[in-house]
C-alpha cells in the first residue's frame, strides 16, 4: 500500500500577543518606547520627556584616562600584571570587583559604613531591582509596596516577574509613613504578606518631593515593627545642596532593614549602565554559615547577567580613585548647573502662567528643591495623544503623569525633565508649552504670551535628552 508523502510545510503561524507574559503585552509597558519614538518623529521638538543627565562635561579622552588610573590604582596595590590584565579582559567576580571602591565612596559621601562584601556591582538600578525583588518575593501572596506616583522602572521590574504592586499616593512631602501603615494593614487584612516597600526619597521622579527626616525615622521603625524591607532608590540625593541635605534611610539604618539601590548613571558616566545594591544584612544557613544578603544574591546575578562589563568597572573605579572616594565634592559644579536648571524651569513657568490670567485650578506646579523634574497640572487630558500635538504643532514635548501612577490618576499632569536643556532652551520650551496650553483650552482664551518661536539650532536637545 502506497502511503502519500507528508503535505510540505505552511508558512510559519504567527504568534499571538497574548500568548506571550502578560508584562509585555501590558500597554501600560509601552510608555517609554512610545515617548522615545514621538520624540524621534518630532526631532525639532524641544523634550522635557526624558531625565538624561547633563551631558556637556563628557569628554572622550576621559574615558582612555578612567582606565588607565584604574589600573594605575591596581599596580600601586601590588597586583600582579598578569591578574591586572585577566581582570580587564576576562569573566570577573559575579558581584564585581570595584566594591572596595564603592564601600569607601559610600562611607564619604553618605555615611553608609559597610563591608564590601555587602555590595554588588550591576547592570544600573534596573538589574539592581530585578535581582533585590527576585531575592525578597517568594509566594504569589507577597505584595510590594510602592510609592506612587513612581519611576516606570520598579513597576516594570515587578511586572516581569509577577509580583503583585500596590501604590501608596504620596503628600506634598513624600511618600508619608502613616500611609504606609495604613497600605500594611490593608495587604494584612487580604491574608498577603507586605514584603518590600520602594521610595526614592531625595527628589523623587517624577514628583521632585523630598521625605522629611522625621518620616525616614518614622518609616524605619514601622519597617522593622512589620517585618518590610525597604528598597531605597537614590539617583539623585548627590546633587542636593549643603543646606538640603539629608541623611539617607541606609544611613539611618542599623537593622539591615534598607536594601540600598544607587547607580552611577547621574552622577558620573551615563553609558557605563553601572550601578550598585547594598545588602549587608545577614542571612543565614540551615548549616549555621552566614553571608551577607548581596552575598546570597549573587546567585540571582550570575543567572541575569553572569557579571558586569570590566571596562565599566575600570572607568567608574577610575573615577572613584581619581576623586578620592568623594563624588559629593567632585559633582558640586554638576549639582550647580541642575539648580541652574530647576530655577529657569520655575522662572519660566511663571512668566508665561501668571497668576493674573490662570486661575489657581488652571495650571499650577509644584517648587522641589532639587532632582531633574517637577509636576505641571493643566486643565485638559494630558496624555501620550495630548504630548504627540505637542511635539508636532508647538514643536515641545514632555511626559504625561498618568504613566508613573500605579492605579489611575495623573489624567490632567505633566512632568517636565529639565536636566539635559540648557536654561536657553527651558525659557524657549515652557514658552511652546504655553502656546500648546492656550491651544488646548480653547483658541478664544488669551491664557499666555506668544512670542515668536525662536527655531535657533543651539535650542535644541541633543539626542540623549529625546530618548
Amino acid at each position: 500500500m502506497t502511503t502519500a508523502p507528508p503535505a510540505p510545510p505552511g508558512p510559519p503561524l504567527p504568534l499571538r500577543r497574548e500568548s506571550l507574559h502578560a508584562g509585555i503585552v501590558d500597554p501600560g509597558m509601552d510608555s517609554m518606547r512610545l515617548l522615545s519614538e514621538t520624540a524621534m518623529r518630532f526631532p525639532s521638538a524641544l523634550s522635557f520627556s526624558s531625565g538624561a543627565p547633563y551631558d556637556g562635561n563628557h569628554d572622550l579622552a576621559d574615558l582612555s584616562r578612567h582606565i588607565d588610573r584604574y589600573l594605575a590604582h591596581l599596580r600601586e596595590q601590588g597586583v600582579p600584571e598578569e591578574r591586572v590584565t585577566r581582570l580587564l579582559f576576562q569573566y570577573g567576580p559575579v558581584n564585581g570587583f570595584i566594591r572596595d571602591e564603592v564601600a569607601r565612596m559610600l562611607a564619604r559621601d553618605e555615611d553608609i559604613d559597610v563591608a564590601p562584601e555587602a555590595i554588588m556591582i550591576t547592570h544600573g538600578f534596573q538589574e539592581a531591582a530585578l535581582i533585590a525583588l527576585r531575592g525578597l518575593f517568594r509566594s504569589p501572596d507577597d505584595v510590594l509596596l510602592s510609592v506612587s506616583p513612581a519611576y516606570v522602572g520598579i513597576r516594570g521590574a515587578a511586572r516581569m516577574l509577577d509580583i503583585e504592586v500596590r501604590g501608596i499616593t504620596e503628600g506634598p512631602q513624600g511618600l508619608e509613613p502613616d500611609a504606609v501603615a495604613a497600605a500594611v494593614r490593608a495587604v494584612r487584612a487580604e491574608g498577603k504578606r507586605p514584603t518590600a516597600l520602594y521610595l526614592v526619597p531625595d527628589f523623587s521622579n517624577p514628583s521632585g518631593t523630598v521625605v522629611p527626616l522625621e518620616a525616614r525615622r518614622r518609616l524605619l521603625a514601622l519597617a522593622a515593627e512589620e517585618g518590610l524591607t525597604i528598597l531605597e532608590d537614590n539617583p539623585y540625593g548627590l546633587f542636593a545642596s549643603d543646606a538640603e541635605r539629608l541623611p539617607t534611610l541606609k544611613a539611618l539604618d542599623d537593622r539591615g532593614d534598607v536594601i540600598y539601590l544607587g547607580s552611577f548613571a547621574k552622577s558620573a558616566f551615563p553609558g557605563a549602565r553601572l550601578g550598585y545594591l547594598v545588602g549587608d544584612r545577614a542571612v543565614v544557613a540551615e548549616d549555621g554559615t552566614r553571608r551577607t544578603l548581596a552575598e546570597e544574591l549573587s546567585k540571582a546575578k550570575a543567572m541575569y547577567s553572569v557579571g558586569s562589563s570590566s571596562l565599566s568597572q575600570a572607568a567608574i573605579g577610575g573615577i572613584l580613585v581619581e576623586t578620592g572616594y568623594d563624588l559629593r565634592s567632585a559633582t558640586r559644579d554638576l549639582a550647580a548647573v541642575y539648580r541652574e536648571r530647576l530655577a529657569a524651569t520655575l522662572d519660566a513657568l511663571a512668566t508665561h502662567f501668571p497668576p493674573e490670567r490662570y486661575a489657581e485650578h488652571e495650571v499650577r506646579w509644584n517648587h522641589p528643591r532639587g532632582g531633574f523634574f517637577l509636576v505641571v497640572e493643566v486643565p485638559f487630558e494630558a496624555d501620550l495623544s495630548a504630548m504627540e500635538r505637542s511635539a508636532r504643532d508647538h514643536g515641545v514635548s514632555w511626559a504625561p503623569m498618568r504613566m508613573f501612577h500605579l492605579h489611575g490618576g495623573g489624567e490632567r499632569a505633566l512632568r517636565l525633565g529639565f536636566s539635559n536643556l540648557t536654561p536657553e532652551a527651558i525659557r524657549e520650551g515652557v514658552s511652546r508649552l504655553a502656546r500648546f496650553v492656550r491651544a488646548e483650552t480653547g483658541p478664544d482664551r488669551d491664557l499666555a504670551p506668544d512670542p515668536a518661536r525662536d527655531t535657533v539650532s543651539a535650542l535644541l536637545p541633543t539626542e540623549e535628552a529625546r530618548s
